[in-house]
């Protein structure tokens, strides 16, 4: 048909003005595709506070520069992340919210705090790792894990966690059950590690390094190990557990990831936007200073490490009691 003919009958105009917009892909805002995204804000959720969050505004700062669009991190906890979680997994998989993920996927399915798994995402980029340091008030007089561990087997000691089935627990009764003793578990509530610590309510406790530094610092704590392959640079004089002789290694992801069925182009341009965040010098030395460390992986190899991950979380939980049936 000519063209020109075309443009004399409404309705004929109406079909070809529909024809061009299937023909080009425009779509409505909102939408997700190749170049078009994004045109509006990005929204990513935060699920805990502490160093978490830190390093999360830090992400959505320095994204929000590579994007070219605001990018809100906004806090919703609760529930071992599974407020957080469940509030994603709600939104249009669009590519405009997002979730600051971590190890919590499966420790929250698995404890049973959420009827969906890690399958109800897509993952866009790992962004790195936290390294949980274990901490003893120095007055305590235990210099290193064999002491610590003489002690615990004479009396019960009490051990700081984030929560029952929180990485914190799951790290901790890796290293102990390790070390072959037996502890009592206490729970930070509204607390904090340090805090507890110096209080004299708990004996000991795992959380992130920054959150002792200046303690051990100032001669009031003492950091005893690092659960770690090797040393790390934020405490350079704490060895590793396997340094103690105690083959044990746990280590928190942490990464950024979508509600399942996201647009590919939406997702390579978030992941991208991340590639480019965590290769910056910027933001490497920012996560020197919070013992974070930056381990870029991209979506596909994501994916495939948070599958692994999830059957090694669900296999330890499960021996410690925590894994319910799902």
């Amino acid at each position: 048909m000519n063209q020109a003919l075309a443009f004399k009958h409404p309705a004929r105009r109406a079909l070809f003005a529909l024809a061009a917009v299937m023909s080009f892909g425009l779509a409505a805002p909102g939408t997700a595709r190749g170049a078009d995204f994004p045109s509006q804000p990005v929204e990513m959720t935060v699920l805990f506070g502490g160093s978490s969050a830190t390093i999360a505004q830090l992400l959505a700062d320095a994204m929000a520069k590579e994007l070219g669009v605001a990018v809100a991190a906004v806090s919703r906890t609760g529930a071992s992340g599974a407020v957080g979680y469940s509030y994603v997994k709600s939104t249009p998989p669009n590519g405009y919210n997002i979730v600051w993920n971590s190890n919590s996927i499966s420790t929250a399915y698995h404890n049973g705090n959420m009827k969906f798994d890690y399958t109800a995402f897509d993952g866009v980029a790992r962004v790195g790792m936290e390294v949980p340091a274990m901490a003893v008030r120095t007055e305590s007089g235990w210099k290193n894990l064999k002491e610590f561990g003489a002690a615990a087997r004479k009396q019960k000691l009490k051990v700081g966690i984030s929560g029952r089935g929180s990485f914190t627990h799951l790290a901790s009764a890796a290293l102990f059950n390790k070390m072959g003793v037996d502890v009592v578990y206490v729970p930070y509530g509204k607390g904090s590690a340090p805090v507890e610590l110096l209080g004299g309510r708990i004996d000991a406790a795992l959380q992130w390094p920054n959150q002792f530094k200046s303690h051990a610092e100032a001669g009031k704590l003492r950091v005893l190990a690092v659960l770690s392959t090797g040393r790390l640079p934020v405490l350079p004089e704490v060895p590793t557990a396997k340094e103690q002789g105690y083959d044990v290694e746990s280590v928190l992801w942490r990464g950024v990831a979508a509600p399942k069925g996201t647009p590919k182009p939406a997702i390579k341009r978030l992941e991208q936007a991340i590639k480019n965040v965590v290769d910056s010098k910027s933001f490497r030395e920012h996560c020197k200073r919070l013992g974070f460390e930056p381990a870029f992986l991209p979506a596909g190899e994501f994916d495939r490490f948070i599958a692994k991950d999830d059957v090694e979380t669900a296999k330890l939980m499960a021996s410690l009691g925590l894994k319910k049936s799902n």
